[in-house]
Order: C-alpha cells, then sequence, then structure tokens
C-alpha cells in the first residue's frame, strides 16, 4: 500500500512490513501489514514512539478515512494539536494488529497468531530503526476500547518495554461488559443456523448490532478460549443451543481481564514501573465498560499503583478528543 500527505506538517503514511512471525496464522490472515505512521515536520530522530491501539473492528483504512466531510481523523487531529505546541512531539505508528475476525487484543494466541510479538518483537523496533524514534523510555503505548484493553495488558505482560500508558474505555471487568453481549450473539447465531453458519455467511452480511455481538464474541473466544481441535478453532463460553454458559471456558477468558492480570505480583510491579498511567470511561458508556474501570482502579489504589482517572460525559464511540488529554499527559513524563 502507497500512501503519503501532510497534515499540518506533519507527514501521514504507512509502514510495510512484512512479518515473519504471522505467517502461517490460524486464521490465514496475511503476514504483509501496512500500518499508519505519522512523523513531525523535522523528522523522527530521538523523538519518542506513540503506539496507537485500535479497538475491536479497527484497521489501518479506517485510521486514515476521515470520519465525515468536515471532521478530522485522529492522525491529523494529533498534528494540528502537536503543531499549536498543546501536544509534545512524537512519532506515532497504528500497528495493523486486525483479524478477518475483527481484532487480535495484541496478544499471542493459538486462535489468532503472534500479534503481541509481531508488534513489541517487529514492526516498532522496525520502524524506531528507520527513523530513529523511541527506544528504551521513549516508548508510550495508549488506546481506546479493545485498543485501551491492549495498551494496559501489554503494559502488564513486558514489563520496562512501554514507559507511559493511556486506555480511553478499555476493556475490563469481563463478567459484566462480555457477558451483556451474549444474549445479542446466542440470537445472531439462531437467526443464521449456528456460529459455524453464521461465520461462513458474514463477509456477504450487513454488520448490524447482533452481527456484531455475533462475531465478537467468536473473536474474543479466538484470543482467550482457542481450541485449534474444535470446529471453529475456539471454545465457546456460551452453549449456543440452550444458552447456558460454560464456567470452566469463561473461566479462560477472566484471566485475561486485566482485573485478574493486576493481581499477579508481577503484573503489578510492571504497572508500577510506568512513568504515567492515565485511565478513563464514559458516564454513559455502551458496554458498561466504566464499571470495569471503577473496579480496576480500587485495586491499583489498594496495590499503590500510580495513575491518573478520568470518568467523562459520554459513551463508548467518537471519543478521539480524550487523546487530546492522555497524550500531553504521557509524553511530558517522559522527560
Amino acid at each position: 500500500m502507497r500512501y503519503e500527505r501532510q497534515v499540518h506538517g506533519a507527514s501521514l503514511t504507512v509502514h510495510g512490513h512484512d512479518s515473519q512471525v504471522l505467517r502461517g496464522n490460524p486464521l490465514g490472515d496475511p503476514a504483509r501489514r501496512d500500518s499508519p505512521l505519522l512523523v513531525p515536520p523535522r523528522g523522527g530522530q530521538g523523538l519518542p514512539l506513540v503506539v496507537v491501539l485500535v479497538g475491536y473492528t479497527g484497521f489501518g483504512h479506517k485510521v486514515l478515512n476521515r470520519p465525515s466531510l468536515w471532521a478530522e481523523n485522529l492522525p491529523e487531529r494529533i498534528a494540528r494539536a502537536t503543531a499549536e505546541g498543546r501536544i509534545p512531539p512524537a512519532v506515532y505508528l497504528w500497528p495493523s494488529c486486525e483479524t478477518r475476525l475483527g481484532g487480535s487484543q495484541y496478544l499471542n494466541s493459538a486462535g489468532t497468531g503472534r500479534y503481541q510479538d509481531f508488534l513489541a518483537g517487529e514492526l516498532v523496533p522496525a520502524v524506531e530503526a528507520a527513523h530513529g524514534c523511541g527506544g528504551p523510555g521513549r516508548r508510550v503505548v495508549a488506546g481506546k476500547s479493545s485498543g485501551g484493553y491492549g495498551a494496559v495488558t501489554l503494559a502488564m505482560r513486558l514489563p520496562g518495554y512501554f514507559s507511559a500508558a493511556a486506555s480511553h474505555a478499555g476493556d475490563m471487568g469481563f463478567d459484566v461488559s462480555h457477558v451483556r453481549g451474549f444474549v445479542d450473539a446466542l440470537n445472531c447465531w439462531r437467526q443464521h443456523g449456528g456460529p459455524g453458519a453464521f461465520l461462513e455467511k458474514l463477509p456477504r452480511l450487513p454488520l448490524g448490532h447482533q452481527e456484531h455481538a455475533g462475531v465478537e464474541l467468536i473473536a474474543m473466544a479466538s484470543c482467550y478460549s482457542p481450541n485449534p481441535a474444535a470446529p471453529l478453532g475456539v471454545d465457546l463460553p456460551v452453549d449456543p443451543d440452550t444458552g447456558e454458559m460454560r464456567d470452566e471456558i469463561f473461566a479462560r477468558w477472566l484471566a485475561h481481564d486485566p482485573l485478574r492480570m493486576v493481581e499477579r505480583s508481577e503484573h503489578a510491579d510492571a504497572l508500577r514501573g510506568l512513568r504515567a498511567l492515565y485511565l478513563d470511561a464514559g458516564e454513559r458508556d455502551e458496554f458498561a465498560l466504566q464499571w470495569g474501570l471503577r473496579r480496576f482502579l480500587k485495586q491499583l489504589d489498594a496495590l499503590q499503583v500510580p495513575h491518573r482517572s478520568e470518568f467523562f460525559d459520554g459513551g463508548h464511540f467518537d471519543i478521539d478528543d480524550r487523546y487530546l488529554i492522555s497524550l500531553p499527559f504521557l509524553l511530558s513524563a517522559l522527560d
């Protein structure tokens, strides 16, 4: 993919990378990845690298597209705020970690592939080498929704790799947030003849609310409860015929919930090692993620993990303006 244009003096382009670790991934997704990249007018030499993680169903072209004729996309908004002096200069990378099911949750999984290794072991080092940016002590990770989940969990799983992190409406509190969508997924599968038949039809279906829930549940299972021997390659946490919860499978999901992860001392230590941690959620979040965040903040306080948090008047969508609050805080902490 070739793309380049100037936005508020910065260069908005894509970084192409042929991944070794994504070759032969379980879903047959391409190993060649094109990731949007924003470089300041004078280049990236010596600047921090900010890794921005998109939410579920996000991808490169979506990052580059404007939401409307009149509204700027996120790279444009960041470039403008940087040009106006409201955000310190940095290089920004949007890693291409989507899958044909919608997303990888930025982790290694037998159901999707080695996306953590791709991001941290291949893509980030390649961008840093090409632009002279980032490196130890000069890396930031931020994201919203599933990207916010990725930011927090990567910071926990890779201690010292990132120096600051932000989660905007990140996935947490799976027992409330994910379970809310199970009934919609069940209804979707029932309508289309079961989860397998639904997946076969998916590329030709309009993605309404129920269809989104139907594929998201399978996508999350591919990340949290993969099973290569199962017909769909996953173990589902709910019985598609009766709607009964499969507690032993959902327990595998909960092991990936930030609320459970932070209970492990090495993960709490990793968060304590950050120079800055920012977390927020809207009071009207459609997935009830504000309640998961409240529980997480209680844990952080008990574990004496420094953080800045905020609950804002809004929902889950159209919240790119939150980056204009978190990024100055994160980047200033690197100085």
